[in-house]
């Protein structure tokens, strides 16, 4: 299955997930002008990725577009941007620079999600494989994960997503209390 990702070089190539699943021949690397017909994590998308794609993800692939959201606005999405951009829903970052934010995934992160969303998780295992906190990530994310594969689409991924975010938000309101 084709996995891709465009880098923008915004970060550390040293500890880029991205850039050691290329050195592992695990995922390509675009240029700017490449495109990708296969469903993309992107800041601007304007679905959330769910089971609905499953069929995308199983012909072409998934994608990542890899920059830092401090510099999005040096990104050409104008050049990149296709029909099958996705955002990812509520996960939390297990990578070592990110561990426990929120919303923070790095590109092995972002990948893994994709595939374990859309009913690939052996394709988002091997990719994580690759890390020594790769297993971390299904720990930590296993649960909401599986509750995005069980949905059928984009919209239903961003209930769960908010009623998660709520219930959340109300166990953190007792514990005040």
């Amino acid at each position: 299955m084709p996995v891709a990702m465009w880098d923008f070089k915004h970060c550390d190539p040293k500890r880029c997930s991205g850039v050691k699943l290329s050195r592992c021949n695990m995922l390509k690397t675009l240029k700017t002008s490449q495109r990708f017909r296969g469903i993309v994590a992107s800041p601007v998308g304007e679905k959330a990725v769910s089971p609905a794609d499953r069929r995308i993800v199983e012909l072409y692939g998934a994608g990542v577009v890899d920059c830092s959201w401090a510099r999005i606005d040096e990104v050409p999405f104008s050049k990149i941007r296709g029909p099958t951009d996705r955002l990812l829903p509520y996960l939390v970052a297990t990578n070592p620079v990110n561990y426990g934010k929120p919303w923070k995934l790095n590109c092995a992160e972002a990948l893994a999600a994709i595939f374990y969303i859309t009913g690939y998780p052996e394709h988002g295992e091997a990719l994580l494989a690759k890390f020594k906190w790769g297993h971390a990530f299904k720990k930590v994310n296993g649960g909401l994960l599986s509750r995005y594969a069980k949905c059928k689409d984009s919209a239903e991924v961003v209930q769960v997503q908010n009623d998660y975010l709520k219930q959340l938000e109300e166990d953190s309101e007792r514990k005040e209390e």
